[in-house]
């Protein structure tokens, strides 16, 4: 099993849901964060004064899936996140060491 972490912009979590249910997907957590990379933030204008923002805001997806789904994600997340332009995010993917489901006790890909 892998727990699969991404990095996207916010209006891109439709596309990218719709995508990973079609994909497979069993369940999914999502986190507002704020952060930045390359983009190193931008300047804005609110009420006549120009002020910079240093961090962007995005939206962290979490999932973990099975070992044959891992490629499917990433292609479902990379394809439908993707604009072309700075801040379009990153995948990440780790090894899950054990899943438990609390409500039943069930363990390991059952417990997906």
């Amino acid at each position: 099993m892998k727990l699969i972490k991404s990095v996207i912009k916010p209006f891109k979590l439709e596309e990218v849901r719709q995508a990973l249910t079609d994909a497979g997907v069993p369940g999914l957590m999502v986190t507002e964060i704020k952060g930045y990379g390359r983009q190193s933030g931008h300047t804005e204008i609110y009420r006549g004064a120009e002020y910079e923002v240093h961090f962007v805001p995005k939206l962290k997806l979490e999932m973990v899936v099975v070992d044959d789904l891992v490629d499917a994600v990433i292609e479902a997340i990379r394809s439908k996140a993707k604009t072309g332009q700075i801040g379009d995010g990153k995948i990440f993917v780790q090894n899950v060491e054990q899943t438990i489901r609390i409500r039943t006790g069930e363990t390991g890909e059952d417990a997906i």
